[in-house]
């Protein structure tokens, strides 16, 4: 039967061969017809075109046919245009580490259903060990990224913390009903996968305490200082400090050796979200930015960001192995203790996930490929565009930089000029409202046209005049006038923006005017018409 040929075996790359060859011919045919970063499509369109192929899509023709639709309305990470998120385009080399796992299909949940995939994987999680400053005692698992990454990091601190406190087996137990009430504390701008782990973990959100921030967004020691101790009066019981090593939104790194010193004074668990940031580990001149990382109980760390690896490409690593036993799991048809004691390791009890892909694999392909310094290069280039990128900003007269960059990311916004100002110049002064609106509507402008990607989001606190752009920029083979070209777009956008916001009060103004002639005149009829009939019937 047509496409019913398995891809393993010494028969697979042949079943494969042909079916390759056709779905890069149509990947390269969708992204040619899509030509830019994202189709220049409505939601809506590109939806209704999606359903019309899917449902014409049929036998050995489904494979081009979609491949080709799926390059043609993909949000291209490649392009230079496309900056919008912490969405990387993978090297080759990794894709084609990749396609061999899903060949293969090895899972990780025994020995048996992936032997070399698990002794590769534990020497990669021991290499990443060291890489984060971590001595052989050291334990890890992949992971499909940093939301389950943080959710193992807290449920740890949970078990080990709040089981220390309370003398019960809180993995087997439940959380306490009675007793201090448990405490995490994380920045404000910290990623919203914390909150969402206190609630998995039945702490519940508003366990999660939001320490304050400067104005790049790190988190300020004195405010976690006296967080802990208003906790500690209380009678409340810190379980965690989550620092952030790379924000979303600016990339700041928060300081761990002083989020580490007061965790330790407080006996709370030390997690560092270094899912962003955790690539800066592999560049020389940013390595600094993560003094201290090495001092935290547990660390989250993304290959899908600076790794330039396909998703998932997560990485979750304690110090202490101990520290992992609330996980230990043992079922008898994948880890049984007689398989163990004659040397068949298993790694079940390392992770949340029971069947899980050798992830892993594309990493430690890239890894021996390029090694540390070939990839801190990518990281250097990354980082000199955002630099390239902040200068530019800076240098437009329609453009405001909202803070140097640190990792590969920066915040900025369009400008308008005053209402009814004659020159073009940005008038700082403007409207905030008319300023959030019109940067919303140029992020859309550009989508809808399929100019650009660029990322949006809002400063901390409260009104308006906190709508923020976002180029996130992990492509290192684009350029300083790749990122001019794209600011180039922004201001345009913002341009068009302003000329059809004034076009529609226009309209509306004309629209009120002639509506307002039309009643004046309908008003001098009816007087003329009241004033006959005045004149018919006095009062």
């Amino acid at each position: 039967m047509p496409g019913a040929a398995l891809s393993g075996s010494a028969d697979g790359p042949g079943a494969l061969e042909p079916l390759l060859r056709a779905a890069l011919a149509a990947l390269e045919e969708g992204a040619a017809r899509r030509g830019g970063p994202v189709p220049a499509l409505e939601p809506g369109e590109l939806a209704a075109r999606v359903a019309r192929e899917y449902a014409a899509a049929r036998g050995t023709e489904a494979l081009p046919r979609l491949a080709s639709l799926l390059a043609y309305g993909s949000a291209d990470p490649a392009d230079p245009l496309c900056a919008a998120h912490l969405h990387c385009p993978p090297l080759a080399v990794a894709v084609a580490a990749d396609l061999a796992v899903s060949a293969l299909n090895p899972s990780q949940d025994s020995w048996d259903q992936a032997p070399a995939a698990t002794t590769l994987e534990t020497l990669l999680l021991a290499e990443l060990a060291e890489l984060v400053g971590y001595g052989g005692e050291a334990a890890g698992v992949l992971t499909s990224g940093g939301t389950e990454s943080n959710l193992m990091g807290l449920m740890l601190a949970r078990d080990r913390v709040l089981g220390r406190a309370s003398g019960r087996q809180v993995e087997l137990e439940g959380v306490p009903r009675t007793g201090p009430r448990p405490r995490v504390f994380t920045s404000a701008a910290a990623h919203f996968s914390v909150q969402r782990a206190a609630a998995l973990l039945g702490l519940g959100e508003d366990a999660v305490v939001p320490v304050g921030i400067d104005h790049a967004q790190r988190m300020d020691p004195g405010a976690l200082a006296g967080a802990l101790k208003r906790c500690a009066d209380a009678g409340e019981l810190p379980v965690a400090v989550v620092a952030t090593a790379g924000t979303t939104d600016t990339g700041t790194v928060d300081p761990l050796p002083e989020c580490a010193r007061l965790a330790a004074e407080y006996g709370a668990w030390f997690h560092v979200d270094a899912a962003y940031g955790g690539g800066a580990l592999l560049s020389d001149r940013l390595a600094p930015l993560l003094d201290g990382v090495e001092l935290a109980d547990s660390v989250s760390l993304d290959w899908h960001k600076l790794g330039w690896q396909p998703v998932a490409a997560g990485v979750f690593l304690v110090r202490r192995a101990e520290t992992y036993a609330s996980l230990a799991r043992r079922a008898v048809y994948l880890n049984p203790r007689d398989d163990e004691e004659a040397g068949y390791p298993s790694l079940l009890g390392l992770s949340l996930r029971t069947t899980r892909r050798a992830d892993g694999f594309s990493i430690a392909v890239t890894l021996r490929t390029l090694g540390r310094e070939g990839l801190g290069r990518l990281v250097d280039a990354c980082h000199d565009l955002a630099l390239a990128g902040a200068a530019a900003v800076r240098a437009h007269p329609r453009l405001e930089l909202h803070a140097d960059p640190v990792l590969t990311a920066f915040l900025f916004r369009y400008v308008p000029r005053e209402e009814g100002r004659a020159d073009r110049r940005a008038d700082h002064s403007a409207d905030p409202a008319r300023a959030d609106r019109i940067n919303a509507a140029l992020r859309r402008r550009l989508l809808r046209e399929g100019r650009a990607v660029v990322g949006r989001t809002e400063l901390p606190g409260e009104g308006p005049g906190r709508v923020r752009l976002k180029l996130t920029l992990l492509n290192p083979h684009a350029t300083p006038a790749d990122v001019e070209r794209l600011l180039h777009a922004v201001a345009e956008a913002g341009l068009a923006e302003e000329r059809a916001e004034a076009g529609l009060a226009e309209e509306r103004a004309e629209a009120g005017l002639a509506g307002k002639r039309a009643g004046e005149g309908a008003g001098e009829r009816t007087g003329e018409r009241a004033g006959s009939r005045a004149e018919e019937e006095p009062l």
